[in-house]
């Protein structure tokens, strides 16, 4: 009996999968990173016998504080797990630029927790309108209360916000960390706890999202305040909310606040504070103007 093969057609080679792509394409993309920066631009000494051009791969790891076979397999393109935390470690180490970073993330498939100095939400038309309204202070923020931008009147009614890092420029994490905003409101500890119920009704739909956890941990780690407030577990909405603030400029403020929503579901807002009197009107005239001469 004759057993005869059974021709079969050559098997077309699979495509890789889209997560094979973004791996080797991360992989490549820290290695051209690594290799562009000079020790003397990270602190570190150059040494007699270096080959590798640029950082070496222990030199990264050693920045970033994660280990060195850890960071091979990154470069290797393992299928390993990354975390925010590492990318944002690796992005910081690495010097990357705002368009860099949210490229780094983006081939990582993991959200940026870190909200960047510009957002791609924030035209040049909302800008133009923030400015309009001045004197009235006016910012764009999203819905983890990041500060996306700001008027010049806003930039010093709390405090003076181009001095506070672009990632620290958030209401929660100033409302209860930065002493000078702190001072700034009149009813601080209301302030704080309306805050507080708001953030974690919006919460409600972003729970597995890095960036608002990571959000959360900050804040029940660097305020005893807010854990407190945070455990009761109450819930408010966005509501229309006269204010009062004691600028360090110009004094007492009272003003109304409103959300403006840029889209259908509530998300990035432009908030505005209107003054409620004459006499506020006149002192924003005036913060404007100290804000105007310092070149804010």
């Amino acid at each position: 009996m004759t057993t005869m093969a059974r021709e079969t057609a050559p098997r077309a080679p699979e495509a890789p999968r889209e997560a094979d792509v973004r791996r080797h394409e991360l992989a490549a993309f820290l290695r051209s990173r690594r290799e562009r920066i000079s020790p003397e631009q990270v602190g570190l000494p150059r040494g007699r016998r270096r080959r590798t051009p640029g950082l070496r791969r222990e030199e990264v790891a050693q920045l970033s504080a994660v280990g060195v076979t850890w960071y091979t397999w990154l470069e290797q393109a393992r299928d390993i797990q990354v975390s925010v935390q590492v990318l944002d470690a690796l992005a910081r180490a690495l010097l990357l630029d705002p368009s860099e970073r949210a490229h780094l993330f983006q081939l990582a498939g993991a959200v940026d927790p870190t909200p960047a100095a510009t957002s791609p939400s924030v035209t040049p038309a909302l800008r133009a309108v923030l400015e309009q309204l001045e004197p009235f202070p006016a910012c764009l923020q999203n819905s983890r209360y990041d500060i996306l931008a700001y008027n010049r009147t806003y930039g010093l009614l709390l405090c003076d916000l181009d001095a506070v890092p672009p990632e620290d420029r958030n209401c929660l994490v100033l409302s209860y960390t930065n002493v000078q905003w702190q001072s700034s409101i009149v009813h601080l500890q209301e302030a704080q706890r309306l805050m507080a119920a708001r953030f974690r009704a919006a919460m409600a739909g972003h729970l597995a999202e890095p960036a608002w956890k990571m959000l959360l941990k900050r804040l029940r780690a660097e305020s005893a305040e807010f854990r407190e407030v945070w455990d009761r577990h109450e819930v408010v909405a966005h509501r229309t909310k006269r204010k009062e603030f004691v600028n360090r400029h110009v004094g007492r403020v009272t003003v109304d606040h409103t959300d403006l929503w840029l889209g259908p579901e509530p998300g990035p807002r432009m908030v505005t504070y209107v003054p409620a009197d004459e006499e506020s009107h006149r002192r924003l005239e005036e913060l404007l103007a100290i804000a105007s001469a310092r070149g804010v």
